[in-house]
């Protein structure tokens, strides 16, 4: 069952990655990109739950028109903690729909056991734009076994996020709110139904390195009610 799930998203990946030329057609001056970067982070926090330590994250998109492909990694210094991640995603008018495949197992533990080591993701979000910069997102897991509970039962495991970003003074800054509406990866044990999963304000400024080059560092305070923890998090953005 594993290998045909898995063998069925590389399907699903492979035949979208076809079919971005022939969509783009239709679109006026569609352009192929490729973007890459990574982060340096002090910390890896991700949806108010505390992952690693000190990590390195790069990341890579191919993007033709609205139509984008990426994969995401991050690898700690210190344990064998391993993250890598597909993502499918179209975007329109502010409007994006995407779909991804995330494997946390970590080094040693085998990439191909889908239903045992992988989680699947929808996502919608929609952008309000410059005259009023609000983002919202709904992501929803559903598919594999990670994401089942003792009960063996699927629990659709849900994030809603929403970030609102201004500027102060020359600094860009994100405050933003995420929650889980009922019980699933991001609860505490012993927690159950709706949660209040993150309060966070993330400040990034460029550093003026020479002329020509700025280096993009960012902070980030998050408040993980849900948790019971709070986390300060430095990053550098290469």
């Amino acid at each position: 069952m594993a290998k045909r799930l898995g063998i069925t998203l590389t399907k699903v990946i492979v035949l979208t990655a076809l079919l971005i030329p022939f969509s783009a057609v239709a679109q006026e001056r569609a352009k192929f990109e490729v973007s890459a970067g990574a982060d340096l982070v002090s910390s890896y926090v991700w949806r108010g739950v505390y992952q690693t330590g000190v990590a390195i994250q790069p990341g890579v998109t191919l993007s033709l028109g609205n139509f984008s492909l990426g994969a995401w990694g991050s690898t700690d210094f210190s344990t064998m903690a391993k993250e890598f991640d597909i993502s499918l995603g179209y975007e329109a008018g502010g409007f994006s729909i995407g779909l991804t495949d995330y494997w946390w197992a970590g080094e040693g533990n085998p990439y191909g056991h889908y239903n045992e080591f992988h989680f699947l993701e929808g996502t919608v979000g929609f952008s309000f734009g410059e005259s009023f910069p609000l983002s919202l997102s709904w992501s929803t897991m559903f598919g594999y076994d990670g994401d089942k509970n003792g009960e063996d039962k699927q629990q659709y495991s849900t994030f809603l996020g929403a970030g609102y970003d201004f500027n102060v003074k020359g600094v860009a800054l994100t405050a933003g709110i995420g929650i889980s509406p009922w019980t699933g990866i991001y609860h505490k044990a012993g927690t159950e139904g709706f949660a209040l999963s993150t309060l966070s304000l993330k400040a990034v400024k460029a550093i003026k390195i020479t002329d020509a080059y700025a280096l993009p560092v960012f902070v980030e305070t998050i408040i993980a009610p849900n948790q019971d923890n709070v986390f300060l998090v430095f990053g550098v953005t290469l």
